[in-house]
């Protein structure tokens, strides 16, 4: 089973990259878990026909006691799709909801039953506190990768989770492969992300053009694998989920 945690500032496109990737893999015949970690609970609505599925602190809160078939959703493109949700608004730690919903997977066994090949962690990176840190610390995860444009503060986020993971790295935990780089498309962008992954003794792996094709594909509640399978776009998203496949070379 391999699992890889993608973490990035809120609104670079992390969502729209770990959807397309999920879809790309599942594609290839891999049963693909996808779990995303933001109380927005939107991570995996391209994958859903644009509908946001039941949370699992939400369904928690509504019926104490849950099966998995109410925790996990079979998308149309075949993966497995899991929102953990958080708290009501102004109350509690959002974090916590990670934490809740990993420890009710667990619980029930989802990884026995499913047996994902590939676990997808979809993880908010604007704040690294102990719940949005827990697929760094607590053995989810083998590998992370960070969605970054060349804007300022997504490369301070960047920096901020790279730093996070490395000194999480040095105690056994999951370690950092690399930058995916989501172009916004201005001058010299490349530049300030190559910069960057260099300061931060890591790698650019993947470059996603900035295509009209992603935001086509979202108005339709899809990802651009399943909209436009024929895309561009889809060959860029395909080219990275076989790279994520590949053993890390470090």
């Amino acid at each position: 089973m391999k699992r890889i945690a993608i973490y990035g500032k809120g609104g670079i496109g992390k969502s729209t990259t770990v959807s397309n990737i999920a879809a790309a893999m599942a594609a290839m015949g891999l049963t693909v878990l996808q779990i995303g970690c933001d109380p927005k609970a939107d991570s995996t609505r391209n994958l859903t026909g644009g509908t946001t599925i039941p949370t699992v602190l939400d369904t928690l809160r509504d019926k104490g006691e849950v099966a998995l078939s109410d925790i996990v959703y079979l998308s149309t493109t075949g993966v497995l799709c899991v929102e953990s949700g958080g708290p009501i608004p102004g109350v509690g730690c959002a974090g916590r909801g990670i934490i809740t919903a990993f420890e009710k997977l667990e619980e029930l066994d989802a990884y026995q039953v499913y047996s994902p090949d590939v676990v997808l962690y979809d993880v908010l990176g604007d704040v690294v506190c102990g719940g949005f840190a827990m697929p760094i610390r607590s053995g989810y995860a083998d590998e992370v990768c960070i969605v970054t444009s060349g804007e300022m503060m997504s490369l301070y986020a960047a920096s901020n989770i790279a730093h996070a993971i490395q000194g999480f790295g040095s105690r056994g935990y999951a370690r950092l492969r690399g930058f995916i780089f989501n172009a916004k498309n201005f001058e010299g962008e490349e530049a300030l992300v190559e910069k960057a992954a260099d300061e931060n003794n890591t790698l650019v792996l993947f470059h996603l053009p900035r295509d009209a094709h992603v935001q086509r594909a979202e108005e339709q509640g899809k990802t651009v694998v399943e909209a436009f399978p024929d895309s561009e776009m889809t060959r860029h998203y395909q080219a990275l989920a076989r790279m994520l496949l590949e053993e890390d070379p470090a």
